[in-house]
């Protein structure tokens, strides 16, 4: 009996959407009737009883991701873990080019980050740290961007193209701005 119960459980993966990040959905013979979802680094892992089907595995996998999206604690680590983010992406979309600092702040109004060249220095909107990893990764990498060219001319947006998904989140941040009911001119979504 056991090991048909086994054969039962599966995984699947729901590609990321502008608004959610990668899901990946697990199904276990031995839950009955509760789920759990968690973080994975940028992805999301649902586990939900191998009974739920159609429209109501749909719905509950649903009820866990935006329940978790919505939960998500601040970034614990701070500006560290931020700083090393910057890193990370600047050795990958921004030629090994690295700020001087990056902090989270509180006190922008209209942007979601900014750059000062002459400083070097990336200041991050907190606003942000309740957004999936890859939205702050992409304004990061935006900001990275104008460690090289100061203004948003052809060379600055091929550069901060580089990372895949700055359309999305381009989208993303509109859709975060309405909710939030700021008012943030698009020339500004990052700036």
């Amino acid at each position: 009996m056991a090991s048909s119960a086994k054969s039962k459980s599966e995984v699947t993966i729901q590609p990321p959407q502008f608004d959610r990040p990668e899901v990946e959905i697990r199904t276990s013979a031995k839950r009955k009737k509760t789920g759990t979802a968690h973080w994975a680094g940028s992805r999301i892992v649902v586990q939900i009883p191998v009974t739920l089907k159609g429209k109501a595995r749909a719905q509950f996998v649903d009820d866990l991701v935006v329940r978790l999206l919505t939960q998500r604690p601040q970034i614990a680590a701070g500006d560290v873990a931020l700083e090393e983010r910057a890193r990370v992406l600047a050795e990958l979309y921004n030629d090994g080019i690295l700020p001087s600092a990056v902090r989270w702040v509180s006190n922008q109004k209209s942007r979601w980050a900014s750059c000062s060249p002459d400083t070097r220095e990336i200041r991050v909107s907190s606003r942000l740290t309740q957004c999936p990893e890859w939205v702050i990764d992409c304004v990061l990498v935006h900001e990275l961007a104008h460690l090289q060219e100061a203004d948003h001319g052809p060379e600055f947006h091929e550069i901060a193209n580089r990372h895949p998904r700055q359309a999305d989140c381009a989208l993303f941040l509109e859709g975060y701005a309405l909710g939030l009911g700021m008012a943030i001119e698009e020339r500004d979504v990052f700036n």
